[in-house]
């Protein structure tokens, strides 16, 4: 009878010990998954590689400038006009350090920002989302796709 109380309390001390570790793993787990919704909100944040203000020209050779902060993107013409939208990045292709940054505006048309050259954000295109290029970009100064392959 005796041995039967001792297993008896050694049963339900190692059962209060299995509920304390799956209690620790359940606040671990819950950490975790409130780390990665913290992460993923924050990613949709437009990058730093991309934001500040760019000098654009499309094919025709109208001018432009744009201007990306972490969650709004101005398109200002060449009279002056102002329009801006607000955007998500949703998506990031890296391949041999050329960089390709997805984002989707507020009113559902999405663009890539791509930077050909490797190891170079002064420099890229905006494209829609079927690769047509729309726009060349510089940091610097207003310039056509063919000045950009002229840097490589």
């Amino acid at each position: 009878m005796k041995s039967m109380i001792i297993t008896s309390v050694r049963l339900s001390g190692s059962c209060h010990e299995y509920q304390k570790t799956i209690k620790n793993m359940n606040k671990k787990i819950t950490i975790t998954l409130l780390g990665l919704i913290t992460l993923f909100f924050t990613a949709c944040e437009g990058s730093d590689t991309y934001r500040g203000k760019w000098k654009a020209t499309d094919d025709s050779g109208a001018k432009s400038e744009l201007v990306f902060e972490a969650e709004t993107l101005t398109f200002i013409d060449s009279l002056d006009i102002k329009v801006t939208y607000k955007y998500t990045q949703n998506s990031v292709n890296i391949s041999n350090s050329v960089e390709t940054y997805g984002i989707k505006l507020n009113d559902g048309r999405s663009y890539q920002i791509h930077f050909p050259i490797a190891d170079d954000e002064s420099v890229g295109f905006i494209n829609d989302e079927s690769g047509n290029r729309l726009y060349t970009i510089s940091r610097t100064k207003f310039m056509t796709n063919q000045d950009v392959y002229k840097l490589n």
